[in-house]
């Protein structure tokens, strides 16, 4: 693998968390019968315009296993090294599913949609699980390895990690909250989009730490 191969492959990490936020958040400001406030980001995967999610999540995914599969080439061995690349494909596999198979119409969207538990909507919820476990867990992971670098860098790792799972464990006790009629509108999608955040924050700033470090031509090893 040349560098410049790997330099494109730590550069998706970049596009990937540019792209998803970027996307997620104009669509969601834009769409009628939507609260960024109130509503999930899956929720943009069903009703109006749910082609474009469809979209952002699978190329999201694929950009971020591109992401892994340069990481690992970097890491090559030591602590992380394994684990840290296998933990963002798990995310990634995650991001493509969400992406490929809607969920189900919740908290009054799409407008005039019956709300109910469906396959379609386990398996997504199985692939949010897989997403959010996944980026949080590398987080986690890799701050051990990011210490070799400064600790400055491994405490942002494993704050992001933690705060990753915070949100998004949040995020659910407020959609349940709000679907028992406690809490309404709860800030399940405010908390669910800060998860989401924290994560492609995490990874566009990796990326480029990485790509600015000097990096020998693979083909030369």
């Amino acid at each position: 693998m040349t560098t410049r191969t790997l330099n494109a492959l730590l550069g998706s990490g970049v596009v990937a968390g540019v792209l998803m936020p970027a996307l997620l958040w104009a669509d969601g400001a834009t769409r009628p019968g939507y609260s960024l406030w109130h509503h999930g980001a899956s929720q943009l995967g069903t009703g109006e315009r749910a082609w474009l999610q469809t979209i952002n999540f699978t190329l999201g995914g694929l950009l971020l296993a591109a992401f892994a599969l340069g990481l690992r080439q970097v890491l090559r061995a030591g602590r992380g090294a394994t684990w840290g690349p296998t933990l963002l494909a798990t995310a990634a596999v995650g991001l493509v599913v969400a992406g490929l198979v809607p969920t189900d119409p919740a908290l009054g969207y799409p407008p005039g949609q019956p709300t109910g538990v469906t396959t379609s909507g386990l398996i997504h919820q199985a692939a949010g699980f897989a997403l959010f476990a996944g980026l949080s867990a590398a987080a986690v992971v890799l701050a051990r390895r990011l210490r070799e670098h400064s600790r400055g860098w491994a405490r942002y790792s494993r704050l992001s990690g933690l705060l990753i799972i915070a949100f998004a464990f949040a995020a659910g006790i407020a959609y349940r909250l709000d679907t028992l009629g406690r809490w309404q509108p709860a800030p399940a999608g405010l908390l669910e989009h800060l998860s989401l955040l924290t994560g492609f924050c995490w990874i566009i700033a990796v990326a480029t730490h990485l790509l600015r470090m000097p990096i020998p031509d693979a083909t030369s090893r």
